[in-house]
């Protein structure tokens, strides 16, 4: 297959996302397209994948027009995307999602594709069961299902937003393996989005950039970070210096809890966080640091054990108790949890005040300039699913109050280009000045390492305790996530 992308413009109101572009992609190729956030990236794809339209231009296949209009046609003609947050259906198992949209004519019976299911996850070192329901994988589980499913499909083309969050570096190895594989012998087009150019290094063939919704330039690989960051910015990065802070008192206190849920359980867990900490939680999905970061926002309720906050015992209490003593969560899956489809930037805003009477033109102002502050691509009109994921995600770290006494986030720069990731650091560190501790998950080593006073490591429900976080190297930070301690 070859691809041909011909002067594709969109806009969504007065932002132009798309403007002008133009694109030839050959069977064989992995390209990555890069960008920073906002640049046009996702819609670019989703014009590709027949989830967006486009206001003007065309797409050729092989010469001839694709009047895609939809995803379901777009996979008929070959083309399949990964987003970053799958289109998966929750209540369904993963054998009914990986069946569901199966075009005419490749149909295949519930054995056959249960057996299919194990065979794709043996090859690829996924670990997914048919049986089980959506609902109840991480969201890296739910990539792996949606990578499966597309090429179970027959893709030609496969797009990959984000594709390895959530997945360990042994499991990206086998994927990245298993595309180049796939690229050789079948000529397949792989188109990958990402912000982790360590990724891009790794499997890219070429790199295209996007700026402000203009295609700027391309670039042959072989590359270094240093030269993809300045074709993505114009600029080089300095590194990003971190301020020494004096920790205060104690803020929270897990006293020997247990944490159980379907896929893992945590016993006896102690752990004592001072004000102004920065404390990280490594290890691959499922490995129990979720459970302890949502347990210290009342989340997830101990079967066993104590968490005092700031000296008062709130086990058992609800989110709202932890809230109301300064606990703010913020969750991963930022469209399931985080934020709500269908409403705007300013009615988002709303919800984070008390009180019965709201002054709408007061909070309108309020937005904007949180829009302002923290970079968003958007108007305070906007729905939030218009806005690209890493300006949601931009959005949901502007959500966050000012002074509270602990931060837990899960993956604070999910799908965050370089440069945005070490703005939303900055805010998160200017709260930790003020003697906010912060407890944060990332499958990024490089963060957690950066940004940590300490790391515990989860493996299997165990943990491990690494307070040299200065003397850490990222490949042993790996090996302790793969096991290497137990």
């Amino acid at each position: 297959m070859n691809l041909e992308l011909q002067h594709i413009n969109k806009t969504f109101g007065k932002v132009r996302a798309n403007q002008d572009i133009s694109l030839t992609l050959r069977g064989g190729q992995i390209v990555g397209i890069l960008g920073e956030n906002g640049a046009g990236k996702s819609t670019l794809m989703k014009i590709l994948s027949g989830y967006q339209p486009a206001d003007s231009g065309e797409i050729l296949i092989d010469g001839s027009p694709l009047r895609a209009g939809n995803p379901l046609k777009a996979i008929e003609a070959g083309i399949g995307m990964l987003q970053q947050d799958p289109l998966d259906v929750s209540p369904f198992t993963v054998l009914e999602n990986f069946v569901y949209g199966q075009v005419q004519g490749r149909r295949l019976s519930n054995r056959e594709a249960a057996k299919r299911i194990r065979e794709q996850a043996d090859s690829f070192g996924f670990d997914l069961d048919p049986d089980q329901v959506v609902s109840r994988l991480s969201i890296g589980q739910r990539q792996q299902l949606e990578i499966m499913r597309l090429l179970n499909l027959g893709i030609k083309a496969l797009i990959l937003d984000e594709p390895t969050t959530g997945i360990s570096s042994e499991q990206k190895d086998v994927l990245f393996a298993a595309l180049r594989d796939l690229a050789v012998r079948d000529s397949l087009i792989v188109l990958l989005v990402s912000h982790k150019l360590e990724d891009v290094i790794a499997l890219c063939d070429e790199v295209v950039v996007l700026r402000g919704g203009k295609l700027v330039g391309s670039k042959q690989m072989p590359a270094t970070t240093a030269e993809l960051v300045e074709l993505m910015f114009g600029q080089a990065l300095t590194p990003q210096a971190r301020e020494n802070v004096t920790l205060g008192d104690t803020a929270l206190r897990l006293d020997g809890v247990t944490l159980r849920d379907k896929r893992v359980a945590v016993e006896k867990f102690t752990l004592d966080v001072r004000h102004g900490e920065v404390i990280g939680f490594a290890g691959l999905d499922g490995s129990g640091q979720e459970l302890i970061l949502r347990a210290c926002a009342g989340l997830v309720r101990p079967s066993a054990g104590h968490i005092l906050l700031n000296g008062q015992d709130l086990t058992g209490k609800r989110y709202r108790a932890f809230r109301a003593n300064g606990v703010v969560f913020s969750s991963a899956g930022r469209v399931e949890e985080g934020l709500i489809s269908g409403l705007t930037l300013t009615e988002h805003l709303v919800l984070t005040q008390t009180g019965a009477i709201i002054d709408w033109a007061a909070q309108r102002g309020r937005t904007e300039g949180q829009i302002e502050r923290f970079y968003v691509r958007g108007a305070p009109e906007s729905q939030i699913q218009q806005l690209s994921g890493g300006n949601q995600q931009r959005f949901l770290m502007a959500l966050l109050p000012d002074q509270p006494s602990i931060l837990a986030l899960e993956q604070p720069t999910r799908g965050l280009d370089v440069d945005s990731a070490r703005y939303i650091w900055e805010q998160l560190l200017a709260r930790r000045k003020e003697g906010a501790a912060i407890l944060f998950t990332s499958p990024d080593l490089d963060e957690v390492v950066a940004y940590s006073d300490r790391i515990i490591v989860c493996f299997a429900g165990r943990t491990y305790e690494i307070t040299n976080t200065a003397g850490m190297t990222i490949d042993q930070l790996g090996r302790l996530i793969g096991g290497a301690v137990a």
